[in-house]
């Protein structure tokens, strides 16, 4: 029987598990190629035959999506299956249309079809869009559960950028962990905040594998979820925060609507900062689209590491940094950086633009959205450097840190440097822990 071959679109993650999940050794398929978008330095190397079973001695091709046509053509195409996330419904069908159009079939794989079965409960903390609070309510979740007695490790969703082999399962539990395995900014910004509580945390390229360690150390198994991805584990309560600073795009972003959908909870996050009438919008979104969902309102107050540090800020032309993700695909004009700014007085935001070296420069021409934003992209080690030699060169009389981990750690800054501190804090009931307590009981 002729064998299916397909293409899986991605950006080196969802497209890897829906691999390992549905295609490694399924017979009825062949993979010819990966193509990958979104991250940069991802493409141009292969999917290695150590994480592809027995099909795939020579490993999986991995090209950028700009070839997607010229591919199919060449090696026959019959289905192309999307797996990347946080884009709009335009952009998918585009895609769709564009694949349609070369004679193939266009796929998404379902909720059911790709999430793994765990021997221990899950809670799966998902989002509308990129920057919507994920991180700050999977940390609450865990000090919840942690204050009911309850063992928890955390799995965060992928972000493979290195050696894949290496990078099959990975377990952090001190910072050192993150020398070890080389972890981007990007990593870094996902995996210290729980680190540096106490906490365990696995990521990874096999998420089979990921849980089944995970378990060994666990009484429930923290989703933890990348952009607006789907969970990658069949969960017991899934929690999706939404943003009112982005109103209406919980509708409109694949497949961060699903993940509104499939929520048994929705966190409606930074309200102190968002507009009403937006905070009604979203509200009333998540009534007419999942009645049933428990709604919690909550905020993500800013404040500063130290007292202090007001004054570095106060009357101050400032460099503000912000979360590179958040900035990028998730197309936020401001975090937690340009909210303190505008917070403790600062005199100006210095447009760091005209100032931007190599692959920084490069971010700003792919994303020309981001505005007088500095993104926290690290992408390896030359990435960090062509950053610290931005940051350098921007003439401010102080920089403001709105990521989630310390770049003064990594980066030597030339001029003050102010981190910003947000977490979770709710308003009113129901609230997280009571929905969690009773889901426990």
């Amino acid at each position: 029987m002729k064998k299916i071959k397909i293409i899986i679109m991605g950006a080196a993650g969802r497209d890897f598990h829906n691999f390992n999940v549905c295609y490694r050794d399924n017979p009825d398929y062949e993979v010819v190629a990966f193509t990958a978008t979104q991250i940069p330095f991802i493409d141009d190397r292969k999917y290695p035959h150590e994480l592809c079973g027995k099909m795939y001695p020579k490993g999986i091709p991995i090209y950028p999506e700009e070839m997607l046509p010229e591919l199919i053509r060449k090696n026959k195409i019959d289905e192309v299956v999307f797996s990347y996330s946080d884009v709009t419904f335009n952009y998918v069908m585009t895609k769709a249309a564009l694949i349609n159009a070369g004679g193939v079939s266009f796929k998404m794989l379902g909720y059911d079809q790709t999430a793994i079965k765990s021997r221990k409960p899950v809670i799966a903390v998902v989002a509308s869009r990129t920057g919507a609070g994920k991180s700050q309510t999977s940390r609450k979740v865990v000090e919840i559960l942690q204050s009911l007695g309850k063992k928890t490790v955390s799995i965060r969703h992928p972000m493979p950028y290195g050696n894949l082999v290496k990078q099959k399962v990975q377990r952090f539990a001190v910072l050192s962990d993150l020398k070890k395995h080389k972890c981007t900014i990007e990593e870094m910004e996902e995996y210290e905040p729980h680190i540096s509580r106490g906490n365990v945390i696995y990521a990874g390229v096999d998420y089979e594998a990921i849980v089944r360690e995970a378990e060994k150390e666990a009484d429930v198994i923290i989703w933890d979820g990348g952009n607006n991805d789907l969970p990658f584990y069949k969960s017991d309560l899934v929690i999706t925060v939404v943003d009112p600073h982005r109103p209406g795009h919980e509708l409109l972003y694949y497949p961060g609507f699903t993940n509104l959908l499939i929520s048994d909870v929705v966190v409606i996050n930074k309200i102190e900062s968002a507009d009403q009438e937006d905070v009604n919008t979203v509200r009333e979104n998540i009534k007419k689209y999942n009645p049933d969902a428990e709604i919690v309102e909550a905020a993500s107050p800013i404040s500063l590491e130290k007292n202090s540090d007001e004054k570095y800020i106060r009357g101050k032309k400032v460099l503000v940094i912000e979360d590179g993700p958040t900035l990028t695909h998730g197309e936020m004009k401001y975090g937690a950086g340009t909210l303190a700014a505008k917070k403790f007085g600062a005199k100006e935001i210095i447009d760091p633009r005209s100032y931007a070296v190599k692959t920084i420069k490069d971010t700003y021409k792919k994303y020309p959205g981001i505005g007088n934003l500095l993104p926290a992209m690290g992408y390896g080690d030359k990435q960090i450097k062509d950053l610290e030699d931005t940051i350098s060169k921007v003439p401010c009389d102080s920089v403001i840190i709105g990521t989630p981990i310390d770049l003064r750690r990594l980066i030597k800054f030339k001029k003050p440097a102010v981190r910003v501190n947000y977490d979770l804090q709710e308003i009113g009931k129901p609230d997280l822990y009571d929905i969690i307590a009773r889901k426990i009981k």
